[in-house]
């Protein structure tokens, strides 16, 4: 798993490192309509973080042994992953558009690869939100 995590690091941020580098002031050259959406990205960072938050309560409450904790926080994990993928496509598709240059070329790469891995996320997600509701899981089920 942690090889998994690290990879992930590493391909999202190789990523976003040229992403930033063809935003840069000096590759854009003062081009218009070629700033960072920081108002934006702020909010999908802030929900991304609350959504690890919400699934580690989730997993916390099981081990305790307490399935309502495991149920409302593996669902607010789920509705703030589509909370997230809706916001994003919103978001994409006014802020970059196939006739912009390089930049929302890249955008939309990474963008789209980020929308991939969160749709496989919510796809999982749903799955082990279902069983959850199901009662499949318990405390002696959880490792760790």
């Amino acid at each position: 798993m942690l090889l998994f995590i690290i990879s992930e690091i590493m391909i999202f941020g190789a990523f976003f490192t040229a992403y930033f580098f063809i935003r840069s002031p000096r590759a854009t050259r003062g081009r218009p309509g070629t700033t960072i959406p920081v108002a934006v990205a702020g909010f999908n960072t802030a929900i991304l973080v609350s959504s690890s938050f919400t699934l580690h309560w989730a997993e916390t409450s099981i081990k305790r042994g307490n399935r309502f904790g495991l149920r409302a926080g593996i669902l607010a994990t789920l509705l703030l992953g589509a909370t997230f993928s809706s916001s994003r496509s919103t978001s994409t598709s006014t802020s970059a558009s196939p006739a912009r240059q390089r930049p929302g070329d890249d955008l939309l790469r990474l963008t789209g690869l980020h929308g991939a891995h969160v749709c496989i996320g919510l796809i999982l997600l749903s799955f082990a939100t279902i069983r959850s509701f199901r009662g499949h899981y318990s405390p002696r089920s959880t490792r760790g």
